[in-house]
């Protein structure tokens, strides 16, 4: 019987492990899916990849791009590549669920340039399939980054390249015509395609997803079948034993009396034991032969993907992370957002250390070359007025120090606008560390994005106080809501904010502003303010006189709210000291910078004058607080010089 079973054992070993050994050969599934489609992209200069392609299927994206000549792609989110395409028409590639298959159509401003209804590409979906290599035509591109748009609609029109603009999260080019790029987009995110150059938008585009071929039966099957093996074995040996023990004819003998038969001499003691040991001995190799088998055929189901994972099973059910949604505010026109109208933060976090890194190697260069033109690609408003005054001085006075540089990180406050989808200007406000020297007062940076094509430009470059203590804000993955100029649920309207300072500044205690402001330990105001001016007053001979005033600079304040119903208001101001004499005598500028910036080398009855741009960041409460309005940072530098009209 025991050989019976032995049989049984065998065949359902062969069995159970001919099933492991199969799941990983014969019948393992495919490690991943593609699908791949061949657009007709002569009438476009773009390809745009939507989020529904991209997450045709879960898990990483391996996007293929080829065509004829350079390839270049850039994802974003979807918003800010419509946002760039503004009216220029691009192919829209989708996925047509009922089909499996990828679709392509063009597109204008997100709807169909045509009417007929949408149909699937010819081409079925493969399994890692790669881009096809057939050729493709259609309207040149040129990588200028952030060149308008051509609106004429000319035939031979040169398509502005997108490379280089500042909405994208990350972007990839490559001069061999085929880029191929492994990714892993969220839902909300498309890839923008465009050429590298003035060569054809590549128009061959392939997309593969990994699957899940695990096969975690394999293991229990090979480890089962390997002790069904060795039971059998055991079960044969335990056969054979059995039956060599009962062997041996059993006689019929006559009835009656029985004689005696002889019995066979009995082997020694020690012939016994070398019997007795020839069989254990074997009956233990066959037994250990058989063991052994074991762990060789367990080893070859050690992989993880050969058993059950039961960590999701054992692990105790938790709820998927909520998602806030940030509150509509007002945009920068103070217009409310429609109802039930998403907002999102004008960057990321990743986005914006990619443009701090842009921004601080333009900023130095422009800087070791004393280049407005540069600075003017990222400076605007007051931060360009102050770097183009410091430009000039160097140039006459080479020893003068520069402006602050721009640091790239570490990023310590990223406070984006909350935005609408499709609207602009949009704000940032950036506290930046000198990594490459702490002990410098830390940057702080409003940049603003006047259109989709246009890239960051810092409009204030400011300092902080040592002392500053800024408020709460929101996460970067919120953004503040932009509080509009002449909001009333602050202590004072930003729109009146530089004013009332200026008029501090002139007037200390006296202005009818100064209980509105904390002055003590204001270094800006001990600097530029009444003991300010009467140092520079004291440095003057009984010959001349001097006056000052101030008055809001001309940059328009940028306000975002904090999270205790205040705001954090950036504005500029500009103090003008005139010097004249008072003896009907003249006066002019002694050498510095002064002089430089002015150019006016002679005397003057009239009198000469020197304008300084300040820039301020301020912490203004909410109204009805008992909290002061505080200088958190500023910076000021000359800005204008020149005989008195």
């Amino acid at each position: 019987m025991r050989f019976v079973f032995a049989i049984a054992a065998f065949v359902a070993a062969a069995v159970l492990i001919g099933l492991g050994i199969a799941q990983r050969t014969v019948f393992l599934e495919p490690g991943s899916v593609s699908l791949q489609v061949q657009v007709d992209a002569a009438d476009a200069d773009y390809v745009v990849i939507e989020p529904d392609a991209l997450a045709a299927y879960p898990g990483k994206q391996s996007v293929t791009i080829a065509g004829e000549g350079s390839t270049y792609f850039a994802y974003g989110r979807s918003s800010d590549v419509l946002a760039w395409l503004g009216d220029d028409e691009y192919v829209a590639v989708g996925y047509d669920a009922e089909s499996g298959e990828l679709t392509d159509r063009l597109m204008v401003d997100g709807e169909p340039v045509d009417a007929e209804p949408d149909a699937p590409s010819t081409t079925a979906p493969a399994t890692d399939a790669p881009a096809t290599d057939a050729p493709a035509t259609t309207a040149p591109a040129t990588p200028d980054a952030t060149a308008p748009a051509d609106t004429e609609g000319e035939a031979d029109a040169v398509a502005v390249s997108p490379s280089g603009s500042d909405l994208w999260l990350e972007e990839q080019a490559e001069e061999s015509g085929r880029l191929a790029r492994t990714v892993d987009l969220p839902d909300g995110i498309s890839m923008l395609v465009a050429s590298g150059s003035e060569d054809p938008v590549p128009d061959r585009i392939a997309i593969a997803w990994p699957l899940d071929n695990s096969t975690p039966w394999v293991g229990p099957l090979l480890t089962l079948g390997s002790l069904l093996f060795v039971v059998g074995v055991i079960l044969l040996i335990s056969g054979i034993v059995g039956h060599k023990r009962s062997r041996g004819p059993r006689r019929n003998l006559p009835k009656g009396g029985r004689g005696r038969l002889p019995s066979a001499p009995k082997p020694g003691r020690k012939q016994a034991q070398l019997s007795s040991g020839r069989r254990s001995s074997g009956t233990r190799r066959a037994m250990i032969a058989g063991f052994a088998m074991l762990p060789a055929l367990a080893l070859t189901a050690c992989s993880p993907d050969y058993w059950p994972s039961f960590d999701e099973a054992a692990a105790p059910e938790t709820t998927a992370p909520a998602t806030v949604t940030p509150t509509p505010a007002p945009g920068a026109d103070g217009e409310e957002p429609e109802a039930g109208e998403e907002v999102e933060p004008a960057v990321t976090v990743p986005q914006m250390e990619r443009i701090m890194a842009r921004i601080s190697d333009s900023a130095g260069a422009a800087d070791a070359a004393l280049d407005a033109t540069a600075a003017a690609e990222r400076f605007t408003g007051p931060a360009l007025q102050a770097r183009e005054a410091n430009y000039r001085i160097r140039a006459a006075l080479p020893d003068r120090p520069a402006l602050a540089p721009i640091p790239a990180s570490p990023l310590e406050i990223t406070l984006p606008q909350q935005s609408r989808g499709g609207v602009w200007p949009r704000t940032v406000l950036e506290v930046v560390q000198n990594g490459d020297d702490p002990s410098v007062a830390p940057s702080a940076l409003v940049l603003v994005q006047e259109s989709p094509r246009e890239n960051y430009k810092i409009m204030y470059a400011m300092s902080l106080v040592p002392d500053a203590d800024p408020p709460e804000v929101a996460p970067a993955s919120i953004g503040a809501p932009i509080v509009t100029p002449d909001s009333k649920l602050l202590m004072l309207p930003p729109s009146q904010l530089a004013t009332a300072y200026a008029d501090v500044l002139i007037n200390g205690d006296a202005s009818q502003y100064a209980a509105l402001f904390e002055l003590e330990g204001d270094a800006l105001y001990e600097q530029l303010g009444p003991t300010g001016q009467q140092a520079e007053a004291a440095k003057l001979p009984a010959t001349a006189g001097i006056t000052f005033a101030n008055q809001p600079g001309a940059s328009t304040p940028v306000s975002l709210a904090t999270n205790d119903s205040g705001a954090l208001v950036t504005v500029s101001i500009e103090q003008t000291e005139q010097v004249r004499p008072n003896d009907g005598g003249t006066i002019g500028f002694e050498p510095g910078p002064g002089a430089a910036m002015s150019g006016f080398t002679e005397k003057s009855a009239k009198g000469v004058q020197r304008t300084r741009g300040i820039q301020v960041l301020f912490y203004v409460p909410a109204v009805g607080s008992e909290d002061p309005i505080r200088v958190l940072g500023w910076s000021e530098s000359l800005i204008g010089a020149s005989e008195i009209p």
